[in-house]
């Protein structure tokens, strides 16, 4: 413990150190802050999140509530509240409460939750925190977006089916398969990200894509990079939510984390498509050849 202050009666800010020593010199790993509230001979903790920004104004726009210094982007929160309503009707969820926090990078969001110092995250300037409990989520923006100017709609999907299904149990490939359909990918459409696939991987016929399942290969769009099945996943996705509606593409997403060899996979996709592992690669080329 470095520090301990009185804030008011029987109410404290607890500040703690990490450090270790190398050589005979001390290091500092880590630095946090928290309140310790005294209730008669025991204490419970509490972050020094809600402390911390009890003076920030709040837009609230249906269960979404969004928390700022100054001033908010309306336009582009509408936008962000119309296609959340669009993905919480796919995943048939409701009642889901979020409390969305908009810093202006991570420096900000560390000491806004009592994270003084801490050397793992030396150098970084950028990241998105979030954290759920029962029907409520928290997500904590520290990516220069302090007046919400800029959104996802692909990190949007996976927040809005994380609240529905533990990311533990999804399967990861139709995640991004339906993150990429609905959401394109690092500010691009899906039909830009769909192009650069065609352009870099799909433009050699001798690709198999059931081989590509099992062995992962990517493609590059500015400076990032995208794994090819995903892109595959999002066109079986958008065959089987035309044939079977999104509950298909539930059932799909529920066949568990990826696996090698994917026998629950192409179980489920024989079940709903009658693709299978045997003419799953002539079957993925045809969607491939048939996408606009």
């Amino acid at each position: 413990m470095t520090n301990i202050v009185l804030l008011k009666d029987n109410t404290y800010l607890i500040q703690i150190s990490y450090i270790g020593i190398n050589e005979n010199t001390a290091l500092l790993r880590a630095s946090f802050e928290f309140i310790a509230h005294k209730t008669n001979n025991s204490f419970t903790y509490s972050s020094p999140f809600i402390k911390n920004t009890k003076n920030w104004k709040i837009t609230k726009i249906g269960n979404n509530l969004f928390h700022y210094k100054n001033t908010i982007n309306k336009d582009k929160i509408n936008e962000f509240c119309k296609l959340t309503s669009a993905f919480d009707r796919k995943l048939k969820s409701t009642n889901k409460i979020i409390d969305y926090y908009c810093c202006d990078n991570l420096i900000e969001l560390e000491k806004l939750i009592g994270v003084e110092y801490k050397a793992d995250y030396n150098g970084r300037r950028e990241s998105v925190w979030s954290s759920s409990y029962g029907n409520r989520k928290l997500i904590v923006f520290g990516n220069n977006n302090s007046n919400f100017d800029v959104f996802d709609p692909h990190d949007l999907f996976h927040d809005r089916l994380s609240l529905v299904i533990p990311r533990s149990k999804v399967n990861k490939p139709v995640d991004e398969g339906c993150a990429y359909l609905y959401g394109g990918s690092w500010g691009l459409s899906w039909k830009e990200i769909f192009k650069a696939f065609k352009e870099q991987i799909a433009n050699n016929k001798s690709v198999d894509w059931t081989d590509i399942k099992e062995n992962p290969v990517t493609f590059k769009t500015g400076n990032y990079t995208n794994p090819a099945d995903y892109i595959v996943n999002a066109l079986l996705v958008k065959k089987i939510e035309k044939e079977k509606g999104f509950s298909g593409v539930w059932e799909l997403l529920n066949v568990g984390p990826f696996e090698k060899g994917n026998e629950k996979y192409y179980q489920t996709l024989e079940k709903l498509t009658g693709i299978t592992k045997a003419n799953y690669n002539n079957n993925v080329w045809e969607l491939i050849n048939n996408e606009k």
